[in-house]
């Protein structure tokens, strides 16, 4: 007779409805056999509407008390945030010696250290395909796929609620507050999108693939993030008459001053993948060392987390046993930030001065006293920008020095703003 594995979910929101559906009308999915049965629950409400009926089921008001209950064989959480009771439930079914699945990418990439020695003390999985690209198989590759390789970097579009926007925003010629407004009102974003334009879930899911990707341990602290709500549509517009799109890009490379995990609106050259990325799909390029270049692409909300922790209580059922981030946990050390003056990359630079004689001459004369070497220019007016743009792209040049050069720049009387930066990806 198939084993019957009886399963905990902890958060019944959007993917944990759409699990408690999954499981009941596909109970024996798993590849390996067996049946796979939710059996209990916690939630904020117990009598919010949801796909399936739960009053057959055993309710936990407490979720550590879900997560340790002998009645359990799996324990899923899909509370989210990276403290209170979605870290105090998974640290106590790992205690307790239950394996976990989780969506939740502020945990792994805050805490996944700490949970990844608790996990292999105990022998029990620690599962979270679900925290990274939604249901599109980001960390399944890196943890199993490239593990015959040596991965040189990652980078790509992580947040869909940022690329939905851009996307818009170029598209339509709408401002970043009302395209963000249509956002929130077709649930693309929170009604506090901070998480999402500040740069933030971008940077803990980067943090995640960057410790899979590298061996080493999650190090949030240590990554560079800034997010979309500086860029104006001023940008959007002249970054298309360059050649470029603006996409919130997260990356991770392995540089000989250590790991460089970054957040930033990037330009992207038109006719790339990641620029042609556009709504709220998620992309991602995996650089290997032997295999070369790997792009995935995919949504990273909707049904897709339903299916990656669905994938995850399957790998369980198998039996399925290996390090939680490559390497064992104990004696895993975080790893090395870069120094962000020690980047060298190409940029954009848009300033808005005055439209009088001798502008452009200052700014040409003030970047070459920095060492800053210009690839392109452009002066063009813009109606009701309250100033004449001037754009230029720069060749691969230390950040330190532009950032002199910004500073010098901003000074002169000529200019209106600090002129504003952008990095011009190098994928």
């Amino acid at each position: 007779m198939s084993r019957v594995w009886k399963i905990g979910v902890a958060g019944l929101g959007t993917v944990g409805g759409g699990l408690l559906q999954f499981l009941a009308e596909r109970p024996g999915f798993a590849p390996a056999g067996g049946q796979a049965v939710v059996t209990a629950v916690s939630a904020r409400s117990r009598t919010r509407p949801r796909p399936v009926d739960i009053s057959g089921l055993a309710w936990f008001d407490d979720p550590v008390a879900l997560a340790v209950s002998p009645d359990i064989d799996i324990f899923v959480e899909l509370i989210g945030g990276s403290d209170g009771p979605a870290k105090a439930a998974v640290e106590a079914a790992l205690k307790a010696g239950k394996p976990v699945v989780t969506a939740n990418k502020a945990l792994i990439a805050e805490h996944g250290a700490a949970l990844a020695v608790l996990a292999e003390a105990a022998d029990v999985p620690l599962l979270f395909e679900a925290a990274v690209m939604g249901g599109t198989p980001a960390v399944k590759m890196l943890r199993e796929a490239m593990v015959g390789d040596d991965v040189a970097g990652v980078a790509g579009i992580l947040n869909g609620t940022c690329n939905f926007i851009l996307s818009e925003m170029e598209q339509r010629g709408a401002s970043f507050a009302d395209v963000l407004a249509e956002a929130q009102r077709m649930g693309y974003a929170e009604a506090d999108p901070t998480m999402d334009i500040g740069g933030f879930d971008a940077a803990h899911k980067v943090t995640i693939m960057a410790a899979l990707a590298f061996g080493c341990a999650p190090n949030f602290a240590a990554a560079e993030i800034e997010g979309i709500d500086q860029v104006d549509l001023l940008d959007i517009r002249l970054a298309r008459d360059l050649g470029y799109r603006i996409r919130l890009i997260a990356s991770a490379d392995r540089t000989p001053d250590g790991v460089a995990v970054r957040v930033h609106p990037s330009l992207v050259a038109q006719g790339h993948p990641l620029a042609e990325t556009r709504g709220a799909l998620n992309a991602l390029f995996i650089e290997g060392t032997r295999i070369g270049r790997i792009f995935i692409q995919g949504p990273g909300a909707g049904a897709g987390p339903t299916a990656a922790a669905a994938a995850d209580i399957a790998d369980v059922m198998t039996g399925a046993r290996r390090p939680v981030f490559q390497a064992p946990a104990v004696g895993l050390k975080p790893f090395v930030a870069v120094a962000p003056t020690r980047r060298v990359g190409k940029a954009y630079l848009r300033m808005l001065v005055k439209d009088q004689a001798g502008v452009i001459a200052a700014v040409s004369e003030t970047l070459a006293e920095c060492g800053v070497s210009i690839d392109s220019f452009m002066q063009k007016p813009v109606e009701d920008a309250g100033g004449v743009p001037i754009v230029l792209t720069t060749h691969a040049i230390a950040e330190s020095v532009l950032t002199d050069a910004i500073n010098r720049i901003e000074k002169l009387p000529a200019v209106l703003e600090r002129p504003r930066l952008l990095r011009i990806a190098r994928i």
